[in-house]
């Protein structure tokens, strides 16, 4: 199955805690929300936890940290894809990260391709448990354009 669909621009992540992911996608989205994006998580597990106590140790002015935790880091898919959706019919430039093992991956994603309409502002950054996938890492890669990693997007050669 290709990963690479004709409404969004797809990239894939890999992250070994929480925290790690955290880390990896905290500077993509605060340059999304500087450029007036909404972001959206859809996560297995609830990240507000760790959230909070990663921010707690970040040089961030407070107004920057409350609008990160603001982003929703809870397990409440069904109110996020209702949102995903008003902001679709509301040309609203989104950047939605997926966050999980593979199953709900790939659960959320035919999700999404049901609740939205074509699209061409939007951004899946899917972000994969690099313990569960090790072995598969290499065909995930291929099968998207870019790699997020702190840096930023890279493409993938």
């Amino acid at each position: 199955m290709s990963n690479k669909l004709e409404t969004k621009e797809k990239i894939c992540s890999f992250y070994a805690s929480d925290y790690h992911f955290e880390m990896i996608a905290l500077p993509y989205m605060c340059k999304s929300l500087e450029e007036n994006k909404d972001v959206v998580i859809l996560t297995e597990n609830d990240l507000n936890e760790t959230m909070k106590t990663l921010l707690s140790k970040m040089n961030f002015k407070d107004d920057k940290k409350e609008a990160i935790l603001n982003l929703d880091w809870e397990n409440n898919d069904l109110n996020k894809f209702k949102r995903i959706k008003s902001n679709i019919e509301n040309n609203q430039d989104m950047v939605i990260f997926i966050k999980g093992k593979e199953n709900y991956i790939k659960n959320a994603n035919q999700n999404l391709e049901k609740w939205i309409s074509k699209t061409e502002n939007l951004k899946v950054i899917d972000c994969y448990d690099i313990e569960e996938v090790t072995d598969k890492a290499n065909d995930i890669i291929s099968s998207y354009d870019k790699i997020l990693r702190t840096a930023g997007e890279i493409k993938i050669k």
